[in-house]
């Protein structure tokens, strides 16, 4: 029983297909070799395309009629998609510079503010020591009005040089009696 053999069918439809193959490569090349064939398969293919771009047109025609996409607006939407899809790549990347950019001037910004708020605190402090010696001034301009009505203290003008040429300026000073 081991000497029997298998019945394979692909060996033999194998073999079939080599052989058409080979038939009609063979017929083909004959063809083609003939002028009036190619004369005949030229016409044919002319036909043959006038009445594919008549199909076409008609397939279009129905297609606008009925609603319904071609291949062509298929064509046109993927491209539309393909345009649009490169345009919003554009417009993230000049979202991505602007935020780049803002996120680098609010820095400066606030670096800013910070110097600003100090120069406030400073010239706070300041007019905060100034209104403090203003406040002495004038306790201390108080005591000295009250010393003076008091008749502590006299004022009279102080005697000074002459000069020749300049003109003199008078000044008030303020000198203690002893009494």
């Amino acid at each position: 029983m081991s000497n029997d053999k298998i019945f394979e069918p692909f060996i033999g439809f194998n073999k079939l297909g080599e052989m058409w193959d080979q038939q009609l490569n063979g017929l083909l090349y004959n063809l083609a070799d003939n002028k009036e064939f190619v004369r005949t398969a030229s016409s044919g293919l002319n036909t043959y395309s006038m009445y594919l771009e008549r199909l076409r047109k008609s397939q279009e025609l129905f297609a606008t009629l009925m609603n319904i996409p071609t291949k062509k607006d298929v064509a046109n939407a993927a491209k539309l998609s393909i345009q649009t899809e490169e345009k919003i790549d554009l417009l993230e990347e000049q979202i991505w510079k602007l935020q780049e950019s803002v996120s680098s001037i609010t820095k400066e910004n606030l670096g800013m503010f910070e110097d600003v708020v100090n120069i406030v605190i400073q010239m706070k402090d300041e007019f905060q020591k100034m209104a403090q010696a203003v406040a002495e001034t004038q306790k201390i301009n108080a005591g000295l009005q009250e010393e003076i009505e008091r008749g502590l203290f006299e004022i009279r003008p102080e005697k000074q040089k002459k000069e020749p040429e300049k003109k003199q300026d008078k000044e008030l000073v303020l000198t203690g009696i002893n009494k």
